[in-house]
């Protein structure tokens, strides 16, 4: 007779073994996909700052990264929210998506579209975790998992945070529930996928934020001033990106006048504004705002040449923008505050990104790989305020809520996805149903 618990120890140890080299082997190919892309995006961007006159190129761009998705099957494709369905079982990932994604990301940067890399980051460990799952013949929900496992590979390749990409492709799926059964071959894929881009001189993202003044009541109140402010923010940023989108499908249903108005719009844009600080992925714009540079538009401006390059048909992501735009904000927002603008850039960045992601544990352990651990009662206080205040509202319409933030109830709701008319819309007709019960 086994003694108890004899057999879940031996299950326990072949899940160990199995997951170990299942994860090192899209840890690996995550990592040589990630850090050559991001190598790529500091290429493009690099050779655009230099070269000013590719933004006439933008229109080609997009035509080109339409020609590209259509050769590739990917017409249809979802983007980040069509990986999430596939973590929640809803859809299948193709394995076009990576090469598509992939080049499609540079085609933008190479033109100066206003775009991040996170999306493409999400996408193509998305595909590679698909693509390796079929080579293994995985179950469905092995095949969940894999997923999981590339995201958070491609993403530490990346950014340099294998901690917080870990726990980020387990918890962006749906708000209150992380799925623990990936930790294991998320964090071995994520650190191995570091160590790859390492070896390929790609060096991780951090930031010098300056002085930290003590913690103290009156700067925990003030802490607490930037967290609201910063989840309105939030909100109104993800609400622009889905009235912009709104307003493509509304007047310009054909992918090819889309995606050449949206490059006409990015191109006149910048000629007007004339100083190019909005273009690219918006890391110029968050080393200003750790400087106290930041100028009172540019967390606007920003907001809307992302909203009008990604609702296009341009490829990327939105989540280093909306850092931009957070850091941005909490630099101009310093000078109410009275606290270091350096420090409110960085509480700014990483509140906006709970804020739109509603990945509050997430945006921690990114504030503690990009910054340091010395402002860490800031970033807690900050994190959960807008984390809190932001409601139901996300980057990604497929991002579900199985419990509640104000209440520990399940709710099992889609996150709101709405344009400003529509939330106007809701807010009238809840005060005309008040109303009539008065």
């Amino acid at each position: 007779m086994q003694p108890e618990g004899e057999g879940t120890l031996i299950k326990n140890m072949i899940y160990l073994a199995r997951w170990t080299l299942l994860s090192l082997v899209i840890g690996a190919a995550s990592g040589f996909v990630g850090g050559s892309f991001g190598l790529g995006v500091a290429w493009t961007s690099g050779i655009f700052q230099a070269h000013h006159g590719l933004l006439f190129l933008l229109p080609a761009s997009g035509l080109l990264i339409l020609l590209l998705y259509h050769v590739l099957g990917e017409d249809n494709n979802r983007g980040t929210n069509a990986m999430l369905e596939a973590v929640a079982g809803e859809n299948n990932v193709r394995p076009g998506i990576v090469p598509a994604i992939y080049f499609g990301s540079l085609l933008t940067h190479i033109a100066g579209g206003s775009a991040g890399r996170e999306g493409a980051a999400l996408q193509m460990g998305g595909g590679l975790g698909t693509m390796f799952g079929r080579i293994f013949r995985l179950n469905e929900g092995d095949m969940k998992i894999a997923v999981m496992c590339g995201m958070a590979g491609v993403f530490s390749a990346l950014f340099g945070t294998p901690m917080a990409a870990a726990l980020f492709a387990m918890e962006i799926v749906s708000v209150g529930m992380i799925y623990y059964s990936a930790l294991v071959p998320c964090v071995f894929s994520a650190f191995f996928a570091r160590y790859i881009s390492i070896r390929m001189h790609l060096a991780p993202t951090v930031f010098t934020m300056g002085e930290v003044p003590a913690f103290s009541e009156p700067n925990a109140v003030l802490t607490v001033a930037l967290g609201l402010s910063s989840a309105v923010v939030a909100i109104l940023f993800c609400m622009l990106l889905t009235e912009t989108a709104g307003f493509y499908d509304r007047t310009l249903k054909n992918k090819t006048v889309r995606i050449l108005t949206g490059a006409i719009l990015v191109i006149v844009l910048t000629l007007l504004d004339g100083s190019y600080r909005y273009n690219n992925t918006g890391a110029n714009l968050i080393v200003s705002a750790l400087k106290g540079e930041a100028l009172p538009w540019d967390f606007f401006l920003k907001s809307i040449f992302t909203a009008l390059t990604l609702e296009a048909g341009f490829k990327g992501g939105e989540i280093v923008p909306a850092f931009s735009v957070g850091a941005c904000f909490g630099c101009v927002f310093a000078n109410v505050l009275g606290l270091p603008a350096g420090l409110c850039a960085a509480c700014g960045m990483l509140a906006v990104f709970a804020g739109v992601t509603n990945c509050p544990l997430t945006a921690l352990l990114i504030g503690f790989e990009m910054f340091g651990y010395s402002a860490m009662p800031y970033f807690v206080i900050v994190i959960a305020v807008s984390f809190t205040f932001s409601g139901y509202f996300s980057l990604y319409s497929s991002q579900s809520a199985d419990f509640g933030k104000t209440k520990a109830v399940r709710i099992n709701r889609k996150m709101r996805n709405i344009t400003f008319s529509a939330y106007l819309q809701r807010w009238k007709a809840k005060r005309e149903h008040k109303k009539g019960e008065n």
